[in-house]
């Protein structure tokens, strides 16, 4: 009966560890399993300039959501964002794609409107700044089309 017990608890430590070890995984992996508490919102971009699935949404630079999707619609980058229920985006908003530093992750930064409309869930940002070339800017430069 002894050796039963013994077994049966090192059983359940193990099972502990790996549902530990799992939810970790998802957390630092930023990876939503219910999206409960998001609401979706897309922009179009001339240029997703490397934009990733999963990458961060800012405003102020706090994270209030994450990108769902990056597809091409009509030769253009239409970028699907879950953002946070709590945070209410206006009609007349920016949409930027930014790098964190100068060769860090993008990202996109969304700037406040003044509009007292908001975006409802499935609705678009209609301004957006795409994300700067570095490369496109320096050939610009060097062969004197700036």
């Amino acid at each position: 009966m002894r050796k039963f017990d013994l077994e049966f608890a090192v059983g359940i430590f193990v099972l502990l560890g790996i549902l530990s070890l799992g939810y970790l995984s998802v957390q630092l992996a930023r990876f939503e399993v219910f999206e409960v508490g998001y609401y979706v919102i897309e922009a179009k971009f001339e240029k997703a300039g490397g934009i990733k699935r999963g990458a961060g949404v800012e405003i102020a630079g706090v994270e209030i959501g994450r990108v769902r999707e990056v597809s091409l619609q009509n030769y253009e980058a239409l970028v699907a964002m879950s953002i946070r229920r709590d945070v209410k985006i206006q009609e007349d908003a920016i949409a930027s794609i930014k790098t964190k530093g100068i060769i860090g992750e993008k990202y996109i930064q969304i700037t406040p409107g003044g509009s007292e409309r908001l975006i409802a869930e499935g609705g678009k940002i209609r301004e957006t700044e795409s994300a700067l070339d570095l490369e496109e800017l320096l050939s610009k430069y060097i062969f004197g089309t700036l």
